[in-house]
């Protein structure tokens, strides 16, 4: 079965095509597109070159095309991208600017372009669908409750990915096909070994999940991907009162302080270098104090939020860093894992130097109580999984 998985930008459009069956994953193909305007003419180039190299016959060949769909509202987990979709990325357009209208404008051009083909969404939310109402609701008016106002997390892929390949690194097989089956039987009961994972998903945009035996017990995103560990350029954690407290001071229009703290926050308005972790740290140790301010931030922010869910959790037994500064940031890695000996962490300096560009492993020493892995984010696989189930039905 050849499952094709969309990764729609308000400006870009990349794709990844695979060969599945039910026990394996080929890759065939990627590509991308940059400041694209227009989907559809996307779609007929990726398609030609799909077929010139040899993919595909036809885009009708394509058995499904899977979207990674960010946030929906009254609506998450695996599903057809249909109309009740469409309604759901619309109702929450605002939450999430940069991503629901191009998945909504992308699922519109593929429905018109492949009618044939099968489209399903996963939704970012699904991963946390089993948190409990404790963990999810916000201490708010109920008027404000029924539009929908909550802790939904984002990273789903990511952190269900961490969550499959720890429990595969660690033996736990049990666990493995727990999380492989979440989405399609739910998470059912479990009485074997505990596998309690905080898992670090840290790059341009960040959030830490904890993770009790292959399912999410709580996240640090919330409503919007604005909240939780600073971004690249968003803001993270604020309170609330700062807000009209600086459109009140500054003149500023609730619109403009929306757009500083989504595009000149976080990383960026930290350091007032970059929203890039290379060039914060670069500027860092040339002594530059609001670089590594905004370094100590991060970490700070990091351990702040798994130090929440190791209590929630009564421990763990691995700390995972991925994505693009968890997967190459040996510096950082080592100081979000500093003095917890006496907690059971000890970082190997020698394995930990060499987990960098896609390399897998365990960075902690062998007699480390609790095991530091570092695994390479692999989002489009998880998405490509979980449509090959959807369409297998």
């Amino acid at each position: 079965m050849k499952i094709l998985i969309a990764n729609l930008g308000s400006t870009s459009f990349k794709y990844r095509l695979f060969d599945m069956d039910a026990d394996n994953a080929a890759q065939l193909a990627s590509g991308g597109f940059e400041r694209v305007t227009n989907y559809t003419s996307c779609i007929e180039e990726m398609l030609e070159s799909l077929v010139g190299e040899g993919h595909l016959q036809s885009g009708e060949e394509i058995d499904a095309v899977g979207f990674k769909t960010v946030l929906g509202k009254d609506l998450s987990g695996c599903v057809e991208a249909d109309a009740h979709v469409l309604e759901a990325l619309e109702g929450f357009k605002e939450v999430a600017p940069a991503h629901n209208p191009a998945y909504a404008a992308g699922i519109r051009c593929f429905a018109e372009k492949l009618p044939k083909v099968p489209r399903v969404a996963l939704f970012e939310t699904a991963f946390y669908q089993w948190i409990t109402p404790a963990a999810y609701s916000y201490a708010i008016p109920q008027a404000w409750r029924d539009l929908g106002i909550r802790r939904y997390g984002f990273h789903g892929a990511s952190h269900k990915f961490v969550a499959e390949r720890s429990a595969e690194i660690l033996g736990n097989g049990i666990i493995v096909d727990r999380v492989r089956n979440l989405y399609t039987t739910g998470p059912g009961e479990y009485s074997g070994a505990p596998l309690r994972v905080l898992s670090c998903h840290l790059g341009g945009s960040s959030s830490v999940t904890g993770i009790q035996n292959g399912v999410a017990i709580g996240t640090s995103m919330g409503f919007s991907p604005q909240s939780g560990l600073p971004q690249n350029n968003r803001v993270g954690d604020l309170d609330s009162m700062a807000i009209p407290y600086v459109c009140k001071m500054l003149g500023l229009s609730i619109e403009e302080a929306e757009r500083q703290l989504n595009k000149e926050s976080g990383l960026l308005g930290l350091s007032g270098v970059s929203n890039d972790a290379r060039d914060i740290r670069d500027a860092a140790e040339q002594g530059n104090t609001d670089a590594v301010l905004a370094t100590e931030v991060l970490i700070d922010s990091i351990r702040h939020w798994a130090g929440s869910f190791f209590f929630k959790m009564g421990g763990a037994e691995a700390i995972v860093f991925t994505a693009g500064i968890g997967e190459n940031d040996a510096e950082l890695r080592a100081a979000v894992c500093a003095g917890l000996e006496d907690l059971g962490v000890q970082i190997d300096p020698t394995a930990n130097a060499k987990a960098i560009r896609g390399v897998e492993g365990i960075i902690s020493a062998p007699d480390s109580k609790i095991k530091v892995i570092v695994i390479p984010a692999n989002e489009e696989l998880v998405i490509a999984r979980e449509v090959f189930r959807k369409v297998s039905k």
